[in-house]
């Protein structure tokens, strides 16, 4: 094990998949020499020079068209987005062509295809730098959707993604790029798509969140002990596939669920859990659930109004009380 920070995991399990398939390369607006997203890319340049190292136009559209077009032609690469919220800059390339294609040619083709990037708030990016759309790319078939919370997971995941033969959507919360944890040194350390962690086993109420919301329902969950509920945390890891049977047992015991993220509440994949799990355990539900996220409106460039839109762990923890005494 070594304790690492979220972006050097990346860094990390990039350098080792070029290593161990050639085929492997990594795409995007400056990931040469300035190192791509909070350096996650850092000086990888020298190892594997410009070809596999390649710097893009500025075009959201040319990065994620030309990584089809690589994938289609037997090759695996990773294509970085500087934010998510530009994803709709190319989303003919990706929700038409990168979902579909595999789909069109009646599975002969393999799309083994990772769009990754950071999203969210935090550092007061404003309106089209803060955005958390997650949610949109659940909508569409063909395309699964990685989320992960810890260096180790974001580790694990990105390893399962770049040998998926699927396309994958590999979302990284900008708050979490600095965050330290372990890291098994393993460069075979893979986590399977579709498996739920429980962050925290508790009794009373389960709370399901991603990204960086996992590290703030636990604060919640905190507090909540100091009242005597004891809160279950539930990480989903991954969006598609979604593990709902962890969710269902964990309700089958809790008889409560709040769910909560950072993506905004109208619409979002927290809706779509409490609709599955309502049909799964609603014999169990104790109360009505709670859904949690942004309100309806953009993310603000001043940081204390962007915290006022996003759920806030008193939120988290008035929701838990909500259900309990219901």
């Amino acid at each position: 094990m070594a304790v690492i920070s979220y972006a050097q995991a990346i860094r990390k399990v990039i350098a080792e998949e070029m290593r161990r398939d050639e085929r492997v390369f990594l795409m995007g607006e400056d990931v040469e020499k300035l190192g791509g997203v909070f350096g996650t890319s850092r000086d990888l340049f020298k190892e594997f020079g410009t070809d596999r190292i390649r710097n893009t136009p500025i075009s959201e559209s040319a990065i994620v068209g030309a990584g089809l077009g690589a994938a289609c032609a037997g090759m695996r690469p990773i294509a970085e987005l500087m934010y998510w919220d530009f994803a709709f800059v190319c989303a003919d390339q990706i929700f038409n062509q990168v979902c579909k294609t595999r789909y069109v040619f009646g599975g002969n083709a393999i799309i083994p295809l990772v769009i990754r990037g950071q999203q969210g708030t935090g550092r007061g990016n404003a309106a089209t730098h803060s955005q958390s759309v997650e949610s949109i790319f659940m909508h569409i078939p063909g395309v699964k959707v990685a989320c992960p919370a810890t260096p180790a997971d974001a580790a694990g995941l990105l390893r399962t993604a770049i040998r998926d033969d699927n396309p994958v959507c590999f979302f990284e919360h900008k708050a979490l790029y600095i965050t330290k944890g372990e890291v098994p040194d393993d460069p075979e350390f893979s986590i399977p798509f579709g498996e739920a962690v429980i962050r925290r086993e508790g009794s009373d109420v389960t709370i399901v969140a991603n990204l960086l919301y996992v590290s703030r329902a636990l604060e919640a969950a905190d507090e909540l002990a100091k009242d005597g509920i004891s809160a279950e945390v539930i990480d989903p890891r991954t969006l598609v596939p979604f593990d709902y049977e962890t969710v269902e047992e964990s309700v089958r015991k809790t008889g409560r669920l709040v769910v909560v993220h950072e993506a905004h509440q109208v619409n979002g994949w927290g809706a779509q859990v409490i609709t599955e799990v309502g049909k799964r355990a609603f014999r169990y539900l104790d109360a009505a659930p709670i859904h949690l996220g942004a309100k309806s409106c953009p993310l603000p460039f001043n940081l204390a109004l962007e915290q006022a839109v996003i759920p806030s762990v008193k939120d988290i923890v008035d929701a838990c009380h909500a259900v309990s005494y219901r």
